[in-house]
């Protein structure tokens, strides 16, 4: 039976047994009081001052949430506060000045600490210089930089002194900064020489170069000379070296400015409908209390703890779970430059032991990477100081789930896998880890204050079981405020499908497709437009993906759809097997076989392709778009971001039969 979305029939979610969280993490835990979800139901929604306390503020803000204007909401209205001055400054007031802020692991074993005077330090002169260039309260300051602290020195510098910051990844080209830099009319560029991929030294300042040539604003540009004689480089006019400008401002301090709990804190873009990036605009005061609430009641984050999010800054979760959430909450947050297999596949574990990690927080594609590899990394190295683990990114089926609960966590970690998006800031889906049971390959609930909900192309909610469009049916505080490029496109996206403004419902569409269960677990299936229609049939990739993973033996598997004479398009499946596992056409038969009980013969693969990996780019997405080009032998397009370029020649090779 096909449900009235198409994603699907009225089948049960395919999850994994429940999990209760072992009673040693209950006993300490930020949140034990299951009447949090009732209070905050009853108390909506004065109930997110829970989060705002988490905050020093500069003047209280009057009301809670404004609503008059929906959907441009306001929250925290009338309130100042700064955001370096909360991630910084009130912990060396708390008599922690000399508590480690930031451990750096950089791509060659070198290593800085940096303690919260040494981050203060850092922020100050490089805000004192940003002044100095010209860098005033609300322009924008486009940071472009690999994971090196830095980074966070500079976003908190611009923090501290008004002016919004836009990171860019690292790894994305030239043409994509100077997109970025256009749209925000950015005249201030933070980059590097280069930084290391590999082992191999990699020219950054060239691609900023280029970027600027292309822009019609001048750009006054400061550059961290990350790799001195490996890569040398010359400043040309209007450029600055940031270790120059330290030394220039050794010492000098600058007041935090106040901004209003609405003024933009960053932007930054995500890919777009249109093909154009859209420029999210995060304010400070919502945005800030959202992930410091969610960074201590979801990752149960603690001023003692060693506190690892995987992630690279220049996403929005390394905004929000490696700078802001942590920092704000006074705890020790690990920056890793590299790679999960560089210098070896065990680097991470070997992370985990020596700096004893607390909380460990990476994406379901790394988790799956790991299977792969087989769990004798892992058990090389002491992980008993791990607490809780986290999941995010996309979803997580139980297989991998159940390999990181066990070989990583011991069986002895709660796995919080959380689902949120650059538009929602922060956590909005995901179990309590000190409160919820776990249901491996469901999300869990949305939080407390969330009102999450699934519904069919009319609005109204399924039952459960059936699949249908995500949304949120209440503003939250870390929410989008509106997009840099205007606010009749913010509407657009993300308002008017599902809203009745007769009614004052302003209802967020998510633009993912999932299924809630009849306890209100939220299952995500992907993206809404995620689909392969075969003969009339929208297929969900997400769950056609999900089936592959469950079968024993596969650690990854991508599918997309490939031109068809038949059936206008087929199911084209590519599948990298776990260590041990060399008998493709076994594994390909259980494939198949658990494709068809899943789902149905309709979403049978015309093909499944082996291959050794799958192509990722450098934050670890695995880039679905080229194995459709790939399968449909088409122009491959920009592979700039892609850190195994190599293996999208060598699948093309073997589907051509070369």
């Amino acid at each position: 039976m096909v449900d009235r979305n198409g994603w699907g029939g009225d089948r049960p979610v395919l999850t994994g047994s429940r999990r209760s969280p072992p009673p040693s993490f209950v006993e300490q835990a930020n949140v034990t009081d299951s009447g949090i979800y009732d209070e905050f139901e009853a108390n909506w929604p004065n109930c997110w001052e829970r989060a705002a306390d988490l905050l020093s503020w500069n003047q209280p803000y009057e009301t809670v949430l404004e609503d008059e204007d929906a959907p441009f909401y306001r929250w925290f209205a009338g309130g100042r506060l700064n955001a370096a001055e909360n991630c910084v400054d009130r912990h060396l007031e708390a008599g922690r000045k000399t508590h480690t802020a930031i451990r750096w692991e950089g791509k060659h074993g070198d290593r800085k600490t940096y303690t919260y005077r040494d981050l203060y330090v850092a922020i100050n002169e490089f805000a004192a210089a940003l002044r100095n260039l010209g860098v005033e309260e609300d322009d924008v300051v486009t940071i472009y930089l690999p994971m090196i602290p830095e980074l966070p020195i500079a976003m908190l510098a611009c923090a501290r002194i008004g002016a919004p910051h836009s990171v860019v990844f690292a790894g994305l080209s030239a043409d994509a900064l100077a997109t970025r830099m256009d749209a925000a009319d950015s005249e201030f560029l933070v980059t590097c020489d280069g930084y290391y991929r590999r082992g191999d030294a990699f020219n950054q300042k060239s691609k900023a170069d280029n970027a600027r040539l292309k822009l019609a604003q001048d750009v006054r540009t400061v550059v961290v000379d990350r790799l001195g004689e490996d890569l040398p480089h010359v400043l040309g006019d209007d450029e600055f070296d940031y270790h120059d400008l330290r030394d220039r401002f050794a010492g000098e301090t600058v007041d935090p400015v106040p901004r209003d709990a609405e003024d933009m804190l960053f932007l930054m873009y995500t890919s777009g409908t249109t093909g154009e990036p859209k420029g999210v605009v995060h304010t400070t005061g919502g945005y800030l209390s959202h992930v410091a609430w969610t960074s201590h009641a979801v990752l149960d984050v603690k001023p003692e703890d060693t506190y690892w999010c995987a992630a690279d800054i220049g996403w929005i979760t390394g905004h929000s779970y490696i700078v802001y959430g942590p920092l704000a909450l006074g705890t020790t947050t690990v920056m890793y430059e590299g790679t999960p297999d560089y210098p070896d596949r065990d680097r991470l574990w070997e992370i985990v032991d020596r700096n004893a990690v607390d909380i460990f927080y990476t994406a379901p594609t790394a988790i799956r990477a790991f299977m792969k590899w087989g769990e004798d990394y892992p058990e090389r190295h002491d992980l008993s100081s791990l607490r809780l683990l986290g999941s995010v990114g996309e979803p997580i089926s139980p297989r991998p789930w159940n390999w990181y609960y066990e070989h990583v966590g011991n069986g002895e970690c709660p796995v919080v896998d959380t689902w949120w998006q650059t538009e929602t800031g922060a956590v909005t889906i995901s179990t309590l880890p000190g409160i919820d049971e776990m249901k491996p390959g469901a999300a869990g609930p949305g939080l407390p204050g969330i009102d999450v909900r699934v519904v069919d192309e009319s609005g109204a909610e399924v039952e459960p079981g059936e699949s249908g469009y995500l949304t949120i049916a209440r503003p939250w505080p870390g929410m989008v405020r509106t997009l840099y490029d205007g606010d009749d496109r913010f509407r657009t996206e993300y308002w008017n499908q599902f809203s009745d403004p007769d009614r004052g419902e302003w209802w967020y569409a998510s633009g993912d497709a999932a299924r809630v269960d009849e306890d209100g677990y939220i299952t995500v299936l992907g993206r809404v437009d995620d689909v392969i229609n075969v003969s009339g049939r929208r297929l969900s990739t997400m769950e056609i993906e999900s089936a592959i993973t469950g079968v024993e033996g596969v650690a990854e598997a991508a599918v997309v759809g490939r031109s068809s004479e038949a059936n206008g398009t087929d199911v084209q499946a590519y599948v990298s097997t776990e260590r041990g596992y060399d008998d493709q056409g076994e594994v390909r038969g259980a494939i198949i076989d658990s494709i068809e009980a899943a789902i149905g013969p309709i979403a049978r693969p015309a093909d499944v392709l082996f291959t050794p990996e799958l192509p990722k780019t450098r934050s670890g997405k695995i880039m679905r778009r080229l194995l459709e080009d790939v399968a449909n032998d088409e122009d491959l397009g920009d592979t700039s971001a892609l850190r195994n370029p190599e293996i999208v020649g060598e699948i093309q090779a073997e589907i051509r039969g070369e």
